[in-house]
């Protein structure tokens, strides 16, 4: 079994797409682990608040079809492919980690370079794995955002 992060993001109808995630993720990868879900501003472009969570699961898929899967998930979200990178989006899943495997080529980015950029991702995932290692770095998501300035980044916790 392979421990796997993922991070979900919405801010079109962020209530109604992201409980339609998190059903399909759990009747798929069940048991699943989720951290709070945060509100924060959208970042990159101007949109609507976004809101964002990191999901945890261990599977015995294969990297390609997970990311299969994630990838019908958003579209029965309905998330339209080929939209630009930093526009609003009804689902956004985001691969964060597969167990410790790290690769950086035209298909993957693993782990995600999000996790140390974006409070959004780093904050849930601290929260949800405070002990589990940064593959590449060696220290622990919880030392990633104590030691991180994310002072522009405002988030707060929002129910959903």
């Amino acid at each position: 079994m392979t421990q796997v992060y993922l991070s979900v993001g919405s801010n079109q109808e962020p209530r109604k797409y992201v409980a339609m995630a998190l059903e399909a993720i759990n009747v798929l990868f069940s048991p699943i682990e989720l951290s709070p879900v945060y509100e924060s501003v959208a970042v990159g472009f101007e949109g609507d608040n976004f809101f964002n969570m990191v999901i945890g699961f261990d599977t015995e898929l294969p990297l390609t079809e997970l990311d299969e899967k994630l990838d019908k998930i958003e579209q029965d979200c309905g998330r339209k492919r080929g939209e630009e990178r930093f526009t609003s989006r009804t689902m956004d899943l985001d691969l964060l980690l597969y167990g410790d495997l790290i690769r950086h080529d035209q298909n993957w980015d693993l782990p995600r370079g999000e996790i140390t950029r974006y409070a959004f991702v780093l904050q849930p995932l601290a929260e949800l794995a405070p002990d589990f290692l940064h593959p590449e770095l060696g220290l622990s998501f919880s030392q990633l955002w104590q030691q991180g300035n994310f002072s522009e980044q405002e988030l707060w916790v929002v129910e959903v």
